[in-house]
């Protein structure tokens, strides 16, 4: 009766996947995610590869726990889908607002029935703890998928993970029997190839991760990063399952790329302040619009991004250098002569040395 009650409040509450599983620690889990980290293949993640050994087993945070209640929360087609256009910027569609909330409401409506009922609840959603995704395959709630994503019946990977941790001695489900077979779409759709095996990531040249990481975005990367400022939905996109809730999705513009390098800190973070930006720190998101600039350059642009040439950031002004020999114009030729005189920074002098060979090679001239 109790697990059809939870099971109910979850759908009402607009989930579309419920399911249990016991609270033993996830085989494996614990090494896989120490060989990606010692590999290189995890990058400088944090989040659940701070400490495998909890994130794989919630009795070590939990020593009570006997169930994990997992659900899947849908964010398409109410997020809408991107919209490409030119002086705009992309934004991953889970993150166009805090589709969180429908989520956190879910799981807060199963907790409660749980201590209604005498038992102890605590709810795990993107959280260091936990691995979200395991527990959602382990409980039938999905399928791993070749991205290394969730897929949830009805809504493949446009889906936010969460569990609901209890005493209770719910009945258990298991994996379901599905998987990704032959489809192999996602693979070839990523922009940089980041994509290694099933289910496997080379984390430093995923976009999401590289958009969101400190310091310098590696030239090597930049052209991929496109129009995007946070995020990178293109495995989602492709995913087969996916399909039908995304085509259904109504398309949403992204703001503009001169108004992100024309806004104030304070006004960027009331807009975005619910992205992950390191040290809650804006600079982030002008980095990447400097990017996305020099991959549109739409002529208003370029005096834009030239004012950034002077900017006190030393990032912004490397970034701005890369931008500005993407355009490739005199003006902005004349831009980095003027820079290269007064710049001091080792790391922005090598930008903007790059920026003009590439000028000179007439590779950025339009």
């Amino acid at each position: 009766m109790l697990h059809n009650d939870l099971r109910d409040i979850a759908v009402d509450h607009g989930c579309i996947g419920f399911g249990v599983t016991t609270a033993e620690p996830f085989a494996g889990l614990e090494e896989e995610m120490v060989e990606r980290k010692s590999s290189g293949l995890a990058a400088n993640l944090a989040f659940t590869y701070r400490d495998p050994s909890v994130a794989s087993d919630v009795r070590r945070t939990y020593p009570w726990a006997e169930r994990l209640v997992a659900l899947a929360f849908p964010y398409l087609p109410d997020a809408g889908r991107s919209e490409r256009e030119a002086g705009t910027l992309r934004i991953a569609r889970f993150a166009d607002g805090d589709r969180y909330e429908g989520l956190r409401t879910a799981l807060g409506a199963v907790a409660a029935r749980l201590s209604g009922a005498g038992h102890r609840a605590e709810i795990l959603s993107d959280d260091t703890r936990l691995v979200d995704r395991a527990v959602a395959v382990r409980a039938g709630v999905a399928w791993a998928g070749k991205s290394a994503m969730a897929l949830v019946p009805g809504a493949g990977p446009w889906v936010l993970l969460g569990s609901v941790v209890t005493d209770a001695a719910l009945d258990v489900g298991g994996p379901m029997r599905r998987s990704c077979g032959t489809c192999v779409a996602c693979i070839p759709a990523c922009p940089t190839g980041a994509i290694l095996d099933d289910g496997v990531i080379d984390v430093p040249r995923c976009l999401a991760y590289v958009l969101q990481a400190p310091g310098v975005i590696p030239i090597d990367l930049r052209e991929a990063v496109g129009d995007r400022l946070y995020g990178c939905d293109d495995c989602l996109t492709s995913c087969p399952p996916g399909h039908h809730v995304l085509e259904s999705a109504l398309p949403v513009p992204g703001p503009r790329i001169i108004d992100v390098l024309g806004s104030t800190d304070r006004e960027l973070l009331g807009r975005y302040g619910h992205f992950y930006l390191p040290g809650r720190r804006p600079r982030f998101l002008r980095r990447n619009a400097l990017v996305a600039a020099g991959n549109d350059r739409s002529a208003h642009l370029e005096s834009v991004v030239i004012g950034y040439a002077g900017h006190p950031d030393w990032l912004l002004r490397a970034h701005a250098a890369w931008a500005i020999g993407r355009f490739g114009t005199g003006v902005g030729l004349r831009a980095l002569e003027r820079a290269i005189e007064e710049e001091r920074d080792g790391r922005v002098r090598a930008e903007i040395h790059r920026a003009k060979e590439r000028w000179t090679a007439g590779a950025g001239l339009r």
